[in-house]
């Protein structure tokens, strides 16, 4: 049986949990959608969140889709309740997924600045794990710059540099990156933190808990990534988002060009 598949975010964030999804199955046709108009949301009001999750909820829901995957953070902490009761579908998450796999007791949170606001990623590890304390650093340039079509490493080593030394000097024994984006600066990051202290994506609990929930038909491999049945669509600069999906997943997929805002 092949499954209909969505997944959102503002932008390249959502290739994190893309890539995690097709390095373990190929049995599912998948809608990924860019809102490239109003990247990055990390820096938008809780009530701007909401308005964007009922106009995703829109778009999807004619899509017949099994299941959503909500790639972005930022949705997730603000507007998950609505993703839920819109689509009536199964909505698979970042922020409660890898809450369920924390090991330590000091834990670093590295996320968007709405994200941090809304202190859903604290209030829900710190309610399921006892003696667990959550320490929130807000990242509000690294989306800015992941985004353009020639990343600055220079500009980006100095901010991973500011926004990690908050977090070192609190001791912490994990890092999670809350913010989809982030996974794809994974190696900047991981040489600026000591080689024992764990840095957790998100991304892996979540298409683990997808993957426990549909079972992979006996026609599905895993090991070789294929993007053959994904479709991308995104709300404006459809060829720049082509060249982004071109470096990042080294193809040439065709974009789609869609409006989501029911009053444009």
């Amino acid at each position: 049986m092949n499954f209909k598949i969505g997944i959102f975010d503002s932008g390249i964030g959502g290739f994190t949990i893309l890539n995690s999804l097709l390095k373990t199955r190929n049995d599912f046709e998948i809608y990924y959608l860019a809102d490239t108009r109003r990247v990055p949301y990390g820096n938008k009001s809780f009530d701007q969140i909401r308005a964007i999750a009922k106009e995703i909820c829109v778009w999807f829901g004619d899509k017949n889709l099994d299941a959503i995957l909500v790639a972005c953070n930022t949705t997730n902490a603000c507007a998950l309740d609505i993703l839920e009761n819109f689509l009536d579908i199964p909505c698979f998450e970042l922020i409660n997924s890898v809450s369920e796999i924390i090991t330590k007791e000091n834990i670093g949170v590295l996320a968007t600045p709405t994200t941090i606001k809304s202190s859903y990623y604290k209030n829900i590890i710190e309610s399921k794990n006892q003696n667990v304390k959550v320490i929130q650093q807000e990242c509000p340039e690294f989306v800015n710059e992941i985004e353009k079509l020639n990343p600055d490493l220079k500009k980006i080593n100095l901010l991973a540099d500011l926004y990690l030394n908050s977090l070192l000097k609190e001791n912490i024994d994990e890092i999670i990156l809350g913010c989809s984006h982030y996974p794809l600066i994974y190696d900047i990051l991981r040489n600026k933190v000591p080689s024992d202290l764990k840095i957790i994506d998100p991304s892996i609990s979540l298409i683990k808990k997808f993957n426990n929930s549909f079972k992979k038909s006996q026609k599905s491999s895993s090991g070789i990534i294929s993007y053959d049945k994904v479709k991308f669509f995104a709300t404006s600069k459809n060829e720049e988002f082509a060249l982004k999906v071109k470096f990042w997943l080294e193809i040439n997929k065709k974009i789609r060009l869609v409006n989501l805002r029911s009053n444009d």
